[in-house]
């Protein structure tokens, strides 16, 4: 499972010009989920990204949680994350789950990430999707719950 994680001054994602997902000061997660990531990597990467320290104070531009300071979320289901472009021109998706599991494992991360508390607003899954993201930073980070040390 991949999170691309960007801390956001705000964020919106549409579908058809209709705004379902808003958000303000807090992170957008982009969610690759892969054939073989189970509950456990769902569980990782929530935990992960809720308590990494990507948010500032007055002595550090890294100091601060999401949940130390109440961020907003914004998860959308992107399977690109997934892509192999290593060979050819045309990306390859072998690697990422089939919808029907990529859905329950979506879902369950956004519930892993609501359970904290902190508001979450969610794109539509296998929707085509317009994206708003005002980078604060930028800070982009690429998680991964494969071959980590946890």
């Amino acid at each position: 499972m991949k999170a691309l994680v960007q801390r956001v001054t705000k964020a919106s994602v549409s579908v058809e010009d209709n705004i379902v997902g808003e958000i303000g000061q807090g992170l957008v997660i982009l969610l690759g989920i892969a054939r073989d990531d189970l509950r456990e990597d769902a569980r990782y990467l929530a935990n992960k990204v809720v308590n990494l320290r990507i948010f500032a104070n007055e002595a550090s531009k890294f100091a601060l949680s999401a949940l130390e300071i109440k961020a907003e979320i914004l998860i959308i289901s992107q399977f690109t994350l997934l892509a192999d472009s290593r060979k050819g021109r045309r990306p390859s998706f072998i690697e990422a789950a089939p919808p029907d599991k990529a859905k329950e494992l979506y879902e369950f991360f956004i519930n892993q990430v609501r359970s904290t508390g902190l508001k979450v607003a969610t794109g539509l899954f296998q929707e085509r999707m317009l994206v708003e993201i005002h980078n604060d930073g930028p800070v982009t980070l690429l998680l991964e719950s494969k071959g980590q040390n946890r």
